[in-house]
Formats: C-alpha cells, sequence, structure tokens
C-alpha cells in the first residue's frame, strides 16, 4: 500500500525479510526510483520507519533490525513495544531514547508536522 503526500511516500509491510510495519522516504527519493522499482520492494532504505513489536516478535532481533536499519541511512525509526508500553527512538548519529508510555511521538525534522496518537496503541 502507498500513499501520496507532498514531502513523499509512505509504505506498509510487504512482508519482505527487511521491511517495517510502516516507512516514508522523501519525494526526491521516490522520482529517482525507475517505474520498475516502484512496483517492487524498493532497493533502498527509509528515512523513517515504525516496527510495531507483536508478541511473536524477539526484541534482541528486532533491535539488532533496528541497528541494520541505521547502518544503512535511517534518519528516524520507532520501536513500539505495546506489551510493555515502551518506545525505544532510533536517531542516526544518537543514542537510542527509550520512553515509558508516551502519549504522543513526534516525526521531528525528518518528517515534520507528523505526530503519533499513542494512546490508540496502549
Amino acid at each position: 500500500m502507498t500513499c501520496r503526500t507532498l514531502l513523499g511516500k509512505k509504505y506498509s509491510r510487504t512482508g519482505a525479510d527487511r521491511s517495517s510495519d510502516a516507512a516514508w522516504i522523501p519525494i526526491e527519493k521516490w522520482n529517482n526510483l525507475t517505474p520498475e522499482q516502484r512496483t517492487k520492494f524498493l532497493p533502498l532504505c527509509p528515512d523513517f520507519l515504525i516496527e510495531l513489536m507483536s508478541l511473536s516478535d524477539s526484541l534482541s532481533d528486532t533491535i539488532k533490525k533496528m541497528k541494520e536499519y541505521l547502518e544503512n541511512g535511517m534518519r528516524l525509526g520507532w520501536l513500539i513495544n505495546p506489551k510493555n508500553q515502551q518506545v525505544e527512538i532510533y536517531r542516526a548519529g544518537k543514542e537510542v531514547e527509550i520512553l515509558d508510555s508516551p502519549e504522543t511521538l513526534s516525526g521531528e525534522d525528518v518528517l515534520p508536522g507528523f505526530i503519533l496518537d499513542m494512546t490508540i496503541i496502549w
């Protein structure tokens, strides 16, 4: 599933090996893709992504996945753990920030104006 915005493109999970639950890339990156690339799993790392842990997910494996995203160009990522009501925020070049039961999360300078109401998840 894709959704157009003026800033970029949003993607939902595709089932690929390194696919997040939700991801976003700037429109400039989207425009540089070929029409064929746009119909498949994208050959690039998103600037922003969300991982929503399920009960069957391993925390250590998901943390490893988030670090892999950072190493490949992710600028902002949220690892949301509904069971513990905790969010790990991954930012390029910074230490991981852990929040307990935040009411909202912000897209910061990566996705300005985007706010996720966490009360719908908790």
